[in-house]
């Protein structure tokens, strides 16, 4: 995981996840007020950071919150514009204040133990018509004899308002939902060796309920 990674560029977001998160908020904050951004694993914080002052720039100081949320509080240093804020904390137990327009998971779901768990607490974060967007291996969820969960993972995943694309390994989702997938977690490999991305990962196992 790329802790300094920015918000545009060839390492940037927008690569990574094919939305240009400035517009996004840019279009929403004319329709509301104020639009959320919530940053999962947002690493030092860099690409909050520079979405904040490229909002003040843009005179939407008053008009949009950000929130970048890491397990290590080694952010960027300040001052920071009022309207990010960079919390330290576990995406598995931190509690919102709120709910979110949009909500970015840039490679960070690789490094988590109950990925399911998270996506579905994230759902229920989301306003409306809200936006989450995430890299996501679907090989990395594995039955409990080390299989991957395969295609009846990302079926139960559209089934309950996601969307996957295999070929680029995105989840993503629209709206706000109280989700149920059907798994019980029974716990993590944090020595499963590189992903896709070539850097080390961690493989999380579960039992598939009926």
């Amino acid at each position: 995981m790329n802790r300094e990674r920015s918000l545009s560029g060839s390492n940037g977001y927008g690569r990574e996840l094919g939305i240009d998160v400035m517009a996004e908020m840019s279009a929403r904050a004319r329709a509301s007020t104020p639009v959320r951004w919530l940053d999962l694993c947002c690493g030092s914080g860099r690409a909050p950071a520079e979405a904040a002052r490229l909002a003040t720039e843009r005179g939407l100081t008053d008009r949009v919150e950000i929130i970048g949320l890491d397990l290590v509080d080694h952010f960027v240093p300040g001052p920071h514009p009022a309207m990010v804020r960079l919390i330290s904390g576990s995406v598995a137990r931190w509690v919102p204040d709120g709910r979110f327009d949009l909500i970015t998971c840039v490679h960070g779901l690789h490094y988590v133990g109950d990925k399911l768990g998270v996506l579905s607490r994230v759902a229920s974060w989301l306003t409306g018509d809200g936006l989450f967007i995430a890299n996501f291996d679907a090989r990395s969820v594995r039955r409990a004899d080390g299989t991957p969960a395969g295609r009846t993972l990302t079926a139960r995943l559209r089934a309950q308002g996601f969307a996957y694309d295999s070929a680029r390994r995105r989840v993503s989702r629209r709206g706000h939902g109280q989700v149920r997938l059907p798994y019980r977690y029974l716990g993590a490999d944090d020595q499963a060796g590189p992903n896709y991305t070539g850097q080390p990962a961690v493989d999380s196992f579960y039992d598939p309920l009926p």
